[in-house]
């Protein structure tokens, strides 16, 4: 059966490893990471500092997404979204997607160690043990998964600037504050569009267990709102002016309205568009201030 599900896939095994490590998930913690270094720079930037947090960081973040691809093929296997990767089509075998996984954040945790500094390291490693060794397992007993898997989601930026300044300070926890509350958002829509895949696996987000969607968008609305003030911070605490400011209120209110506008209706077209506004949030609001602090 295996053979026949390979047969339908146009990539070749080589290229099976790069789909392993979810790019489009490993570019939005490679841009926060770089937005975090940046952000907590201060004086002239260290090129060769931020070019190997960037590798490294990489690294680690395609090896943690390979694992989790190694805990769950079975769960994959079973829903459509996730069904043709190369674990359930049977490109690999499960002991070279172990290998992999392992090897890519082993070198990725060296790499920052020696070539950054050991609390880099220990933040790009924390990250991927909780995700692992934590939110996996709970994604399967109990909603509450979506908030403790948004924990090593928000430390990306942390590894930046701890990778820029050596040490965490109120800056850098700001940052992590808004991309915890941007997940809930982000994943609950996802989550909201695939509830039948999601249930067929025995995944608990909370729209396996809200089929009316009550819990789950008035939980959506409340931490798009919670992210309105949240990402205002910044300027509040002299780390961006007051450009920033108005750019970030513009934002905030905008993601807020479309999730209230998800939540009227509940249909997938609308929890789609959530889902873009949220992608396009994130990235828009970082380079804002860093576009900010160029500017300063």
């Amino acid at each position: 059966m295996d053979s026949e599900r390979a047969a339908t896939i146009s990539f070749p095994k080589p290229w099976a490893y790069v789909v392993l490590t979810k790019p489009d998930v490993t570019f939005l913690v490679v841009i926060t990471t770089v937005a975090g270094f940046y952000l907590g720079s201060s004086g002239p930037l260290y090129w060769a500092s931020l070019i190997n947090t960037l590798c490294a960081t990489t690294l680690v973040a395609g090896g943690t997404a390979a694992l989790n691809q190694y805990i769950e093929r079975d769960m994959d296997s079973l829903m459509r979204r996730t069904a043709q990767r190369p674990l359930p089509v049977g490109i690999l075998r499960p002991v070279e997607v172990l290998r992999f996984g392992i090897a890519l954040i082993a070198f990725g945790t060296i790499w920052l160690a020696f070539a950054v500094n050991l609390l880099a390291a220990f933040l790009a490693l924390a990250t991927s043990l909780i995700y692992l060794g934590v939110y996996t397992p709970l994604k399967t007993r109990t909603t509450l998964a979506t908030a403790v898997g948004a924990l090593p989601g928000a430390l990306p930026p942390l590894i930046g600037w701890a990778a820029a300044r050596g040490s965490l300070s109120l800056g850098g926890w700001i940052l992590f504050a808004i991309l915890f509350f941007w997940q809930f958002p982000h994943f609950l829509a996802i989550a909201w569009m695939y509830r039948e895949d999601y249930s067929r696996a025995g995944i608990r987000m909370l729209p396996t267990v809200d089929p009316q969607g009550d819990a789950t968008f008035r939980q959506i609305v409340a931490t798009s709102a919670v992210l309105v003030p949240i990402s205002l911070l910044p300027s509040v605490i002299g780390m961006a002016g007051i450009r920033y400011f108005f750019g970030a209120l513009l934002l905030g209110m905008l993601l807020l309205q479309v999730s209230l506008w998800a939540a009227r209706h509940r249909t997938n077209v609308r929890a789609k568009w959530l889902m873009h506004a949220t992608v396009a949030h994130i990235p828009v609001l970082l380079a804002w201030m860093i576009l900010d602090k160029l500017n300063s």
